[in-house]
């Protein structure tokens, strides 16, 4: 079944990339290219929509508009298949899983005669955990445990997000209510994964495609939070929180690799389509952001023809320019960009493809007609602009599989 979306205005919204923590910039602008709410959303479509520049807020989906952004938004991704983890990785992963086995005392001592041992990455991540500890009969100083479970509400949750938000990000009191339109709510059904494998499914991996949380616990105490979406090709991080007091396990990191980790994991029990990771937008002129680069090989997406570029080939345009456009330098832009606000029509073959859903009646065929017969396009030069702008953002081959519903109020 196609997916189905209803396009909203593009709000450009103040920008917290280069602003002090838990303030927004009042003079510089991030703004949106497109946006849309869906009424549904397929796994497939929205994982084709990423490759495109766009993300989701909750069920909210955005494409920034690169040109006109004072912090531009670049797709990363990572080769999970081709990912090897640096000696500091090693480090990481080794120093949090010697504190959990043995405890405060013994959290930098290092054990003879493992130097020269393979690294294997899923399998020392895991080796720490408290299912694996029970299965090797290993006694631990602290049981950690790692969860995967679909989206979903809990004060403990809540609770998590409230501390992180404000110790992190100097934010004042949250509500639930925005902690389950931010991280809770998802536009993605549950979907079903096919897994070729001969082999039983390991429990810890998922079955359906669709949006999950993974939970970190240390002694039944909920310390950390990855927001996900697991989709046809990648695992898709969303968002990640922690509780302060374990900041010096670096569990941003950990948690990077965990799903890494995950992808690879997934790869290998038969779901041969996955092999990336995509970490969100990689933001050069925020500092904080480019941490992101610290695994490889990872790629940015062109903001113009989508192609994929390796990170180090990319850095050399993005140190010189505000906008960088790696498919053709010489579109990029070192200052700010003088242009039109929103995307001109879409070529007529575009708009040929775009369809307006009519009649969403319950047990009825739908009843679809051309996108240029949606009352708002006909009476709203406005919500043309919009329609033209989620057309051209959507593009030819994720149009195919989605209908337009009514517009969002103007």
């Amino acid at each position: 079944m196609p997916s189905i979306v209803s396009p909203l205005p593009p709000d450009p919204s103040t920008c917290g990339y280069c602003s002090p923590p838990g303030q927004r910039s009042k003079v510089r602008t991030n703004h949106h290219a497109a946006c849309l709410m869906p009424v549904r959303l397929t796994c497939e479509v929205y994982r084709k929509m990423i490759d495109r520049g766009w993300r989701r807020s909750g069920e909210y989906c955005y494409k920034p508009d690169l040109k006109r952004a004072c912090c531009p938004q670049y797709t990363i991704r990572l080769d999970a298949l081709e990912f090897k983890p640096t000696k500091s990785q090693r480090k990481l992963v080794n120093r949090f899983n010697r504190w959990i086995l043995h405890g405060e005392d013994h959290e930098d001592k290092k054990k003879k005669g493992k130097a020269n041992e393979t690294f294997v990455l899923e399998e020392t991540l895991h080796y720490a955990e408290h299912r694996i500890c029970l299965e090797k009969n290993i006694e631990a100083k602290h049981k950690f445990e790692v969860t995967l479970e679909p989206s979903s509400y809990t004060y403990e949750k809540f609770t998590l997000f409230q501390k992180y938000q404000q110790d992190t990000h100097k934010e004042k009191e949250k509500m639930p209510s925005s902690f389950k339109r931010f991280l809770v709510d998802t536009p993605l059904p549950e979907e079903s994964i096919s897994y070729t494998s001969d082999t039983s499914i390991p429990e810890h991996l998922p079955h359906t495609y669709g949006s999950y949380h993974q939970l970190y616990r240390i002694d039944g105490e909920l310390i950390a939070m990855a927001v996900l979406d697991i989709l046809p090709n990648c695992v898709s991080s969303v968002y990640f929180m922690y509780d302060s007091k374990w900041e010096r396990f670096s569990l941003g990191k950990l948690s990077a690799l965990r799903e890494v980790s995950l992808a690879k994991e997934i790869h290998k029990a038969g779901a041969k389509t996955m092999g990336w990771l995509y970490m969100g937008f990689y933001i050069y002129s925020c500092p904080k952001m480019r941490y992101k680069g610290e695994y490889s090989p990872s790629y940015l997406a062109d903001p113009e023809d989508y192609s994929w570029h390796p990170l180090e080939e990319c850095v050399p345009l993005l140190e010189k320019n505000r906008y960088a456009c790696f498919a053709h330098p010489e579109h990029s832009i070192e200052g700010d960009y003088v242009g039109p606000p929103l995307s001109p029509d879409p070529s007529p073959s575009l708009l040929e493809k775009a369809q307006y859903l009519i009649n969403m009646s319950r047990g009825r065929q739908p009843v679809l007609a051309p996108v240029t017969m949606m009352p708002e396009y006909l009476t709203s030069s406005s919500a043309r602009l919009t329609l033209g702008a989620t057309i051209e953002a959507l593009g030819e081959e994720i149009l195919e599989d989605t209908w337009f519903y009514t517009m969002y109020e103007m």
